[in-house]
């Protein structure tokens, strides 16, 4: 099929100051076929009115509106959006995100080279929320090409269960590979339907990686992953598990076993915890801090003594509501903001 049409999925809530730059980050694509279905959660702003000021302009975006469900309903709201698809790939832009020009015409050229990718992706920077600075830019290196390519099918399956290297503003997935596994996936109380989706989309078909930036990512200090930090690695170890029960014949060939999996979590947990109380910290809801931060500590056994420390050190300043940033910049750390 010359030109195919590509639906690009935008869920959005609270976007006001963001939601403009996302959808010029399409309009300004050098590969112009495609349909943009923003779906409005809801929003408390002015979301709804900035992006229906660019839909009446340009035929190509449908915005819909609907009364919040918030992120633990966010795969209906994808599953929603894809309803509407009429394109033969889809592609994912969240509504605080912005793409690179060449992005859907870089992909574009891979995917229809090869029928048995059903999954592209690509390099993305984690921006600040004014996208005037880039912290970092995805890296690849560490992975091999089969894991990257997903070949053969399966391979990147292991690897994404213990780390999510594919950046959900970057992805252009072919839809019947979407329909044949049911849509967008969200489970186990998780606040996201992306790691999910892709290790289903892991055992269908191929992959195909851009080593290219093709997008920015916002960070910020409200986001979801900030927010439900803790929250999202306990979704995950549950869905981990029930996963390992539904494809066992594939764990025991890929030789990894279910205490594999509970090591790797708890490990992941004290981490989480910690990270999440440190967030916490920063939006001053200290007893929230204290929570994570005893979690931390007393949980998951002796894994990751250093962030149980870290915990430690945490908790003190929750107790005298100190502001932990600014230690951490005099220490030379990385601010979390």
């Amino acid at each position: 099929m010359k030109n195919p049409l590509i639906s690009i999925i935008t869920p959005t809530y609270n976007h006001e100051k963001y939601i403009g730059d996302c959808i010029r980050s399409a309009q300004n694509q050098t590969y112009t076929n495609w349909e943009m279905i923003v779906v409005d959660d809801g929003s408390k702003d002015n979301t709804y009115a900035v992006a229906k000021n660019f839909a009446d302009g340009d035929p190509r975006i449908q915005l819909y509106t609907q009364t919040n469900v918030g992120i633990f309903r966010l795969g209906e709201t994808y599953n929603f959006a894809l309803s509407k698809a009429k394109g033969k790939y889809i592609a994912v832009l969240e509504g605080d995100d912005v793409w690179m020009p060449a992005k859907l015409e870089l992909q574009l050229s891979e995917m229809e080279a090869d029928e048995n990718i059903v999954l592209s992706f690509g390099k993305a920077y984690s921006s600040s929320s004014d996208l005037k600075s880039d912290y970092s830019l995805s890296d690849f290196s560490a992975r091999s090409v089969d894991v990257l390519q997903n070949n053969p099918v399966g391979t990147a399956t292991k690897t994404l269960l213990f780390s999510n290297f594919i950046a959900a503003l970057t992805v252009l997935v072919r839809k019947d590979a979407l329909d044949k596994i049911g849509g967008f996936k969200q489970s186990h109380n998780l606040p996201l339907v992306d790691l999910t989706t892709w290790i289903e989309l892991s055992l269908c078909g191929k992959f195909s990686c851009v080593q290219q930036a093709l997008g920015r990512w916002r960070f910020y200090p409200d986001q979801i992953t900030k927010t439900f930090t803790a929250e999202i690695s306990e979704g995950f170890y549950a869905f981990a598990l029930e996963f390992y029960e539904r494809e066992t014949v594939f764990f025991e060939n890929a030789g990894i076993t279910k205490k594999d999996i509970h090591s790797h979590f708890r490990k992941l947990l004290v981490k989480s915890h910690s990270r999440s109380g440190r967030y916490k910290l920063m939006r001053k809801d200290f007893s929230g801090a204290r929570k994570n931060y005893i979690r931390s500590i007393f949980h998951y056994g002796l894994n990751g003594l250093m962030w149980k420390f870290r915990s430690l050190v945490g908790f003190v300043f929750s107790l005298f509501h100190a502001d932990i940033e600014s230690f951490a910049k005099r220490l030379g750390r990385v601010s979390y903001k």
